[in-house]
C-alpha cells in the first residue's frame, strides 16, 4: 500500500476473528519491519514477543480486562531494556521509551499493510505480564497490541478525528 494511504487507513481494531490466526510468514514480515526500526545509536534495545499458544494467551489476557482483547488470536508484546539503550551524557536522558515507541509504530503500520488489525494498548497491568512472561529484572513491557484479522463485518470509524495542521505546526 502507498504510505500516505496506509497512514490514513490504519485504525485501532477492537473486534477480532478468533478463528483466523495470522500466518507465520505474515507475522515474520510484520516483525521484520519492527526489527528495522531506527533506535538511538542503533542500540536496538527491544525484544518482540508473539503470544499465540492458548495457555500463554490465557495468562497474558489477565493484564487487560476487555473482551475484544481476548478475541485476537495473537498478542504482540514489546519489551525494552534500558541498560542496552543509549543515554545522553549531558543530563542522563535514556532513549528506551523513544526507541521502543518507534519500533511499535513500525510494527502496527506493517500489520496494517498486511491487513492485520492492531490496537496499541498502554493501560495494561505490567506486574501480571512480568509474572506470566517470567521477565528478567532488566526487561520491561512498554507496549502491547492484539494481532489478528478483524471480523468480516467489522466497520472502522469513517474518519479519523485529528487536530488541524494549523493547530500543531509552526514554521520558524
Amino acid at each position: 500500500m502507498e504510505f500516505n494511504e496506509l497512514v490514513r487507513q490504519r485504525h485501532s481494531v477492537r473486534d477480532y476473528d478468533p478463528d483466523r490466526p495470522v500466518d507465520r510468514e505474515i507475522l515474520n514480515r510484520i516483525l521484520e519491519n519492527g526489527r528495522l526500526a531506527p533506535s538511538a545509536a542503533n542500540r536496538q534495545p527491544w525484544k518482540f514477543l508473539v503470544i499465540s499458544s492458548p495457555a500463554m494467551l490465557e495468562k497474558v489476557h489477565r493484564c487487560y480486562d476487555r473482551e475484544w482483547f481476548r478475541m485476537a488470536p495473537h498478542v504482540l508484546i514489546v519489551l525494552g531494556n534500558a541498560e542496552e539503550s543509549w543515554t545522553r551524557a549531558y543530563e542522563g536522558y535514556n532513549s528506551i521509551e523513544t526507541d521502543v515507541t518507534i519500533a511499535m509504530d513500525h510494527l502496527i503500520l506493517a500489520a496494517a499493510n498486511e491487513g492485520v488489525g492492531t490496537c496499541w494498548i498502554a493501560a495494561f497491568k505490567p506486574d501480571i505480564l512480568e509474572k506470566a512472561l517470567k521477565l528478567k529484572s532488566n526487561e520491561r513491557v512498554f507496549a502491547i497490541t492484539p494481532l489478528g484479522y478483524p471480523h468480516e463485518d467489522y466497520q472502522p470509524k469513517k474518519e479519523k478525528i485529528r487536530k488541524p495542521l494549523s493547530d500543531i505546526i509552526e514554521f520558524l
